[in-house]
């Protein structure tokens, strides 16, 4: 392929760093989006403004695009998959589908043998009645949510009462463990057994939101490989090609668990940009497009901290940084209460 043209579905942050990553490999980007001022349009190639049902612009889209790819996995699967039919989109929208689904994706990992949270399904009300110890708990929506959105924290059966939950949609309760650190592993897939892996990431959330991610995380040996075999497991069943992102927590007795995988480039990965010779945005355009794999190294240690709401405003004033100090502004134009407007990155 002498000229590769990829398309992106979604323009937000993430859109607009793979297309940044993609421009260093001289690879032309197209985003689709159905946010008029969606951000990424400052960093790609060209833009349709769409929404996701609409079939003449998404036509559009496809005819401009030798590769597709999508920045969240919130999309419908009916409209990826019927996109997949005409150019290929990576990760496959079959994996999305799996994955979009919190029941699917947490049976899906516990069959690997891999430890998750215990977790029941809930399609009615009464549902609840018969689990209580699974209290203290949170009830999540089983579909879309994101950054604490859909979630619900309960902790006695007499809680549900006080929260306006729509029981026409379908719910996961989760048993919550005592917390003593959330981390995460980053992993690009290129084929079989054939793949680069990032060291594993230690974060902190505020509000449900990631707030500040760090290399390297405070953990075992013992957690350190055994999050990485994890995710490195789940990539292989998944026959993965990309970037995936695996979030865990950890408990107070050291055990691990996996909390959600992201099938896609992620925030705690954003550090990856100053901190690896290779980042988790170039390794996912690399891996798509079927270009060369460059062995990953780490260059230094990394504290990324997210600018939430007005915390961008000063940054936006010129403040002066310190020569370890990366900042990254989305050019996101309205600021909004708990939205993501950058990042810093801070090396150490």
């Amino acid at each position: 392929m002498s000229e590769i043209n990829l398309g992106i579905i979604g323009g937000g942050q993430l859109g607009s760093m793979l297309s940044m990553a993609a421009k260093k490999l001289n690879i032309k980007t197209i985003i689709y989006c159905d946010d008029i001022d969606a951000p990424a349009q400052n960093f790609c190639n060209d833009f349709i403004f769409g929404k996701y049902n609409d079939l003449k612009k998404i036509l559009e889209f496809i005819n401009k695009v030798n590769i597709i790819t999508y920045e969240f996995e919130n999309i419908p699967y009916e409209i990826l998959n019927e996109i997949d039919k005409k150019k290929p989109v990576l990760p496959k929208p079959s994996i999305n589908k799996l994955i979009q689904n919190r029941l699917t994706e947490k049976n899906f990992v516990n069959k690997l043998n891999i430890r998750t949270t215990q977790y029941e399904s809930i399609k009615k009300k009464s549902d609840l009645d018969t689990l209580e110890d699974l209290l203290p708990g949170i009830l999540k929506t089983t579909t879309m949510g994101y950054d604490g959105k859909g979630q619900y924290p309960i902790k006695e059966i007499s809680d549900i009462e006080k929260i306006n939950i729509d029981f026409s949609k379908e719910y996961i309760l989760e048993k919550l463990i005592k917390l003593k650190k959330e981390i995460s592993v980053i992993i690009t897939r290129f084929g079989i057994n054939d793949y680069e892996i990032y060291e594993p990431i230690e974060n902190i959330h505020e509000d449900q939101i990631l707030k500040n991610s760090k290399i390297p995380a405070e953990i075992s040996k013992n957690i350190f490989n055994q999050s990485r075999n994890w995710a490195i497991s789940i990539s292989e069943e998944l026959k993965y090609i990309g970037t995936l992102c695996v979030e865990f927590f950890i408990d107070e007795n050291e055990n691990l668990y996996v909390n959600e995988i992201a099938p896609r480039v992620h925030n705690s990965g954003h550090l990856t940009i100053n901190a690896y010779n290779v980042s988790q945005f170039e390794n996912h355009i690399r891996a798509v497009c079927s270009l060369e794999k460059i062995p990953l190294k780490k260059l230094s240690n990394a504290k990324m901290i997210n600018l939430i709401g007005s915390q961008i405003e000063p940054y936006r004033k010129n403040i002066k940084l310190n020569d370890n100090e990366f900042l990254f502004d989305y050019l996101k134009k309205e600021i909004k209460n708990k939205r993501k407007m950058g990042h810093l990155t801070t090396l150490f």
